[in-house]
């Protein structure tokens, strides 16, 4: 998959030939919209036309972000600041969301975190806050929103997973197992409803160039990682794809990681 930077304000600028029809006016939540992967996959959906609503539980982050979103997308984007490891805030998310632009079209369920640690030094409650972020979470906001998208006859779920979720480390324990989790719940929801008209699909990035493990802000700079807008745009392409099509699974890794020496 070819890297493709899109800027919102220029896509904004070309609406009138630039928006997707099977996205205009399509209505979004993306968890964890706030910054990286989630923030990109925000962007390009608006850039397509689509109204979003994100959600992030930083106040300030949030804030931010959606002050960021709104200079270019107005009306057409929403959120509240929300913890997706806790059932309510989750419902709350979904309920508002549709309130707000009428109903739910699609679901990204991308909130998500990871400690590194062996088992012995991986504390109880850090394992638990990765288990109920990255697997929980999405159980939570899937659970609420399938009603909404049987209501508009159809709607599409995106998990976004990791390569992490079929290529157990040292030290990921945790982490490796909300993944793996995350692609087996991803695999029984599509049979529970893919007769619904509802598709779901879950994303698998390799090494993706945003401050995920590290410090706000602290992006590496590597040319060689993915970038956020690599995964936004697998998520636009997949959505489009035919609806007698389903890519149900998609791996996506850097085409030139460092050669091992």
């Amino acid at each position: 998959m070819r890297r493709a930077v899109y800027s919102i304000s220029s896509r904004m600028g070309e609406r009138g030939l630039s928006v997707a029809m099977e996205l205009a006016n399509k209505v979004a939540v993306v968890t964890g919209g706030t910054r990286g992967i989630g923030f990109s996959i925000a962007e390009r959906l608006l850039a397509e036309g689509a109204r979003v609503f994100i959600c992030g539980r930083d106040a300030e982050r949030f804030k931010s972000a959606l002050e960021s979103l709104r200079k270019h997308a107005k009306d057409a984007v929403g959120g509240i600041a929300a913890d997706v490891r806790r059932y309510e805030d989750c419902r709350k998310v979904v309920q508002s969301a549709a309130e707000r632009f009428g109903g739910i079209d699609i679901l990204v369920n991308n909130a998500g975190l990871g400690y590194f640690k062996p088992v012995d030094q991986l504390t109880p409650e850090e394992w638990d806050t990765t288990i109920e972020t990255n697997l929980s979470g999405a159980f939570y906001c899937c659970r609420e929103a399938i009603p909404f998208m049987r209501k508009r006859g159809g709607g599409y779920i995106f998990n976004i997973s990791s390569l992490a979720g079929v290529n157990p480390f040292a030290g990921g324990s945790a982490y490796n197992a909300s993944k793996f989790g995350l692609n087996g719940f991803s695999e029984a929801l599509m049979q529970d409803v893919r007769y619904d008209g509802i598709r779901v699909s879950y994303i698998m990035p390799g090494s993706v160039d945003t401050d995920f493990g590290g410090a706000p802000g602290s992006k590496s700079g590597a040319s060689w990682k993915l970038t956020g807008e690599d995964i936004a745009k697998a998520v636009v392409d997949l959505y489009k794809f035919p609806k007698t099509a389903l890519a149900s699974r998609i791996e996506m890794r850097p085409s030139q990681p460092p050669k091992k020496k």
